[in-house]
């Protein structure tokens, strides 16, 4: 089980240059989970797709059913005071930090390619590209 980030599971339904790097990190592990954030997270990804023309809205749509049903019983409500007492120690949005808490929680990986969470949460947080390896 490890824990991934919205942009994680951008890269894995949106075909792009990190995609192959995201179905690595899936086959080592399949047990992907992510605080209930990521919802709102990956609309916004979505959003921006179809805004830019990356993604037509009936390939948006199709991409949201299909990583809902993915991410089915995966989501988790995460702390508030964690998640604050992480965003105290760190330069990381409470966003990112609910995914951080997440992980302590559980006491697994938290999977990103987010540059401020490898280095403020080093012993949580890693690379897809080391996680694959």
């Amino acid at each position: 089980m490890i824990v991934v980030d919205t942009n994680t599971i951008a890269y894995l339904y949106i075909q792009g240059q990190r995609t192959a790097q995201a179905e690595k990190v899936l086959m080592k592990d399949n047990e992907w989970i992510a605080p209930l954030l990521w919802r709102s997270e990956f609309m916004s990804v979505l959003a921006l797709c179809i805004r830019e023309g990356t993604l037509s809205l009936d390939d948006a749509l199709v991409i949201a059913e299909e990583v809902q049903q993915f991410m089915q019983d995966r989501e988790f409500d995460v702390p508030p005071a964690q998640v604050l007492q992480l965003v105290s120690v760190s330069k990381c949005s409470s966003y990112d930090c609910e995914f951080v808490a997440l992980a302590e929680n559980l006491q697994v990986r938290l999977i990103t390619s987010d540059k401020e969470l490898l280095k403020d949460f080093p012993r949580i947080a890693i690379s897809m590209e080391r996680f694959a390896t």
